[in-house]
């Protein structure tokens, strides 16, 4: 399955990422990565720096020979060391003249890609790189100002004309990118979502429930909501807290977890502090642990302005934690009925926490939701799947 072209030689792959962060797009990076190497894919993946407060994902990595970082290539707009970064990448593509060039993430998509439209000018030397581009969401919504998201539309069209094959990882996002958008063209597209090796959270029971309890010191009766991801403006933390607050107010053993960091940890510890809940909210960090965080919860909510797949939404339904998110982005995609979650209009607290509360309140429904979500999305959201709609795509570009 790994021939190239039936040309009897290994298929090269050149995955290229902005960074290793805390997040979905770095779980898909990392295992595609191993798993197809496994395969015997010549794969190799190039990856940035993280930045300030960021979460690290390295730690995923079981054969760190299959990845190399670039310490020039980091999030932020930065002209000298994009310039380096684009050099690296095309002293990579020369190096191990791949057949196929797989970005991800907004800043690896525009070096990455313009790296390869410079490396396939000189085809006449070698055999021109199939370029394809991961949208594991975008920043057109939510993210910068009106200007700036103009420039960064511009680029992204200009981008989609260097690329052979775009994927996004829902259908709304597809949609969203073609209809709304307008970058590319329909035919370039390819919906591929996303897949995880959900085991570990598919095989908690009660047990393991109460062991993770146990290990983060909380009470039997207390009713436990959770949140995981960057403490960044996008995931709209300020929300959560005060959909926190309201629950509060009808809960008196309500217990509010928060697995993640960033640059707002600060500032929402004092939020918790001045929404008089600061006993009640938990600011647990970044942990590896993540299935104890959702062994422990009765529900999972999400409060983001944006969201492309909310992987976060994804680990807890397989762990039979029913969700309450905000209705925005992916999250139909993964919510699409309310037999495995709730919806709230985005910005409304109220409506969130009346969907939370409902959830508190029954017992039975929230077990039955769990059940439903678990079977969901274990066989939506399986990294084999992901695997082999990935290699399936690759060998028809290929051909």
């Amino acid at each position: 399955m790994s021939r190239a072209s039936g040309s009897g030689e290994n298929l090269r792959v050149l995955r290229i990422i902005t960074r290793l962060n805390i997040g979905g797009p770095s779980i898909q990076a990392i295992a595609l990565s191993e798993r197809m190497a496994a395969r015997g894919f010549d794969t190799r993946l190039m990856h940035g720096r993280l930045g300030a407060g960021e979460g690290d994902m390295r730690y995923l990595l079981t054969n760190p020979t299959v990845a190399r970082q670039m310490k020039a290539l980091r999030r932020e707009i930065a002209p000298l060391h994009d310039t380096i970064a684009l050099a690296q990448i095309l002293d990579a593509l020369r190096d191990l003249r791949p057949h196929i060039v797989h970005t991800h993430m907004a800043k690896a998509g525009t070096v990455g890609r313009v790296a390869a439209a410079i490396y396939n000018r000189t085809a006449a030397r070698h055999a021109p790189a199939r370029v394809v581009h991961t949208y594991h969401g975008h920043v057109l919504e939510g993210y910068f100002s009106p200007v700036q998201t103009r420039a960064f539309l511009g680029v992204e069209r200009a981008l989609a004309r260097v690329t052979d094959r775009i994927i996004a990882i829902s259908p709304r996002i597809q949609k969203e990118l073609t209809e709304d958008y307008r970058i590319g063209r329909p035919e370039q597209y390819h919906v591929v979502p996303l897949g995880f090796d959900l085991d570990p959270l598919t095989a908690i029971g009660e047990s393991e429930r109460r062991a993770a309890r146990a290990t983060l010191g909380i009470t039997a009766d207390a009713a436990v909501v959770a949140t995981v991801g960057r403490l960044t403006a996008i995931k709209r933390y300020d929300l959560f807290l005060d959909t926190a607050r309201l629950v509060a107010e009808r809960h008196s053993h309500v217990l509010f977890l928060v697995a993640g960091d960033g640059e707002l940890r600060a500032a929402l510890e004092e939020q918790a502090r001045a929404n008089g809940i600061a006993d009640r909210v938990r600011f647990l960090g970044w942990r590896r642990d993540l299935e104890t965080v959702y062994a422990a919860s009765d529900v999972f909510l999400l409060t983001s302005r944006n969201e492309g797949t909310p992987v976060a939404l994804i680990e807890s339904l397989a762990a039979a934690v029913p969700g309450v998110s905000t209705d925005v982005g992916g999250v139909r995609d993964v919510i699409d009925t309310d037999r495995v979650g709730l919806l709230a209009p985005f910005g409304d607290a109220h409506a969130l926490a009346n969907q939370v509360h409902a959830l508190l309140a029954d017992h039975d429904r929230r077990r039955r939701m769990g059940e439903a979500g678990r079977q969901a999305v274990s066989s939506r959201y399986g990294l084999d799947r992901l695997i082999d709609d990935v290699e399936r795509l690759y060998r028809e570009l290929l051909h």
